[in-house]
């Protein structure tokens, strides 16, 4: 049923796959930005974080980006190379350590700054300002940085009147979520008219994430022009730090059909509470190999998970075929956002994580049992 011949000598699901080929095509497209341009581009680990891979994806990327301490200290240990932090803040007790462990430390607030700012020089760190162009390109509040009210970055109303502190190297920016080149541009140019005085001053400026540089039908000649034009502009280095443009479309999550029901609801292993958050926290409906959308094809089922949470459900889903007991399905897209997210509610197992390899074997590289449900609680 699933589509694919690999998927026939899985044994336990769920389970994340993770396609090697498909990271080594996206990987290929981002380095080949880089080598076109100069930018550097960081893996954002707050999307995926298979350290596993970290040596290959050192091979393309210039470092990582983390959100705190223990991502720092992933990168540090696993990657090796340029790794910076952005926190909207940062605790005292553990400022040193992130000091020691990155290169660039991004703060949300001048108050942030000031408090730490002489550590981050002493342990030879560069010190950014993340900043609010205050220009939204998308709808859904919860991902806008942008949005009425927003915690991330500062507004140029809040700059000092006496310029711009001796300590700040680089200025951040991260207004995007899952978006084309052109929402960039337009931010860009939101970014030059409120701070533009201060781009001649710095060293470095970052875009942030949220670019989906991989897709099929991303403007890569916008991205260039975007880049070259700060480089030339300002003799700035540009970074990106995407998270999904490195593992987009490069892997499934494995499930199993636990029942078919008469009235056409299916219970599968996996649960989007559990092991997909983000399909119900968008919410949005994921792929699934060879399944198309309701009612296109001759059997149309809806797919829920076997947890209490009557909302735990994955969508409405048509097969060619009727669904039968353990016929295996592969939702698509599911490296991105889903082992950093997936938890264990009703004591549900967290899925194996495997790699399918290059030559199209398959490799277990960590399998959960009961005592990580048990050990994260007392």
């Amino acid at each position: 049923m699933s589509g694919a011949g690999w998927a026939d000598n899985l044994r336990d699901t769920p389970a994340y796959v993770i396609d090697e080929n498909k990271l080594r095509q996206n990987l290929a497209i981002l380095a080949k930005v880089q080598r076109e341009t100069g930018a550097k581009i960081l893996l954002a680990q707050k999307c995926f974080a298979l350290f596993r891979l970290y040596p290959l994806i050192g091979e393309y990327l210039a470092g990582t980006a983390a959100s705190g301490l223990f991502e720092a200290r992933l990168a540090r240990d696993e990657m090796g190379k340029e790794n910076h932090v952005f926190a909207p803040a940062y605790k005292e007790s553990e400022f040193v350590e992130i000091a020691n462990l990155c290169d660039h430390v991004v703060f949300n607030s001048f108050r942030q700054l000031k408090k730490f700012a002489a550590i981050a020089k002493e342990h030879g760190a560069q010190c950014g300002l993340r900043i609010n162009p205050e220009h939204s390109t998308q709808a859904a509040a919860i991902y806008d940085p942008c949005a009425e009210g927003s915690r991330m970055g500062i507004k140029r109303a809040d700059f000092p009147a006496d310029g711009l502190p001796s300590e700040v190297d680089g200025l951040h920016f991260h207004t995007l979520c899952e978006q084309n080149a052109d929402a960039l541009a337009e931010t860009l140019a939101a970014v030059e008219e409120k701070f533009g005085e201060y781009l001649p001053k710095i060293k470095w400026l970052n875009f942030g994430g949220g670019h989906h540089i991989t897709r099929a039908d991303y403007r890569l000649d916008i991205l260039r022009e975007c880049i070259r034009r700060m480089q030339q502009k300002y003799n700035l280095t540009v970074y990106l730090e995407p998270g999904e443009a490195v593992a987009l479309d490069a892997g499934y999550l494995a499930t199993r059909v636990l029942e078919v029901r008469a009235d056409g609801n299916v219970i599968i292993d996996a649960s989007a509470a559990c092991h997909a958050p983000d399909v119900l926290e968008m919410p949005y409906r994921p792929r699934i190999m060879g399944a198309d959308v309701p009612g296109a094809k001759a059997y149309t089922y809806r797919l829920g998970a076997a947890t209490c949470l009557a909302g735990d459900v994955f969508g409405e889903y048509s097969f060619a075929d009727p669904l039968k007991e353990g016929d295996c399905l592969l939702f698509e897209d599911m490296a991105i956002y889903t082992m950093v997210k997936n938890n264990t509610f009703n004591g549900v197992p967290l899925p194996t994580i495997m790699l399918l390899r290059s030559d199209g074997t398959l490799t277990t590289v960590k399998k959960f049992g009961y005592d990580d449900f048990k050990e994260r609680l007392s």
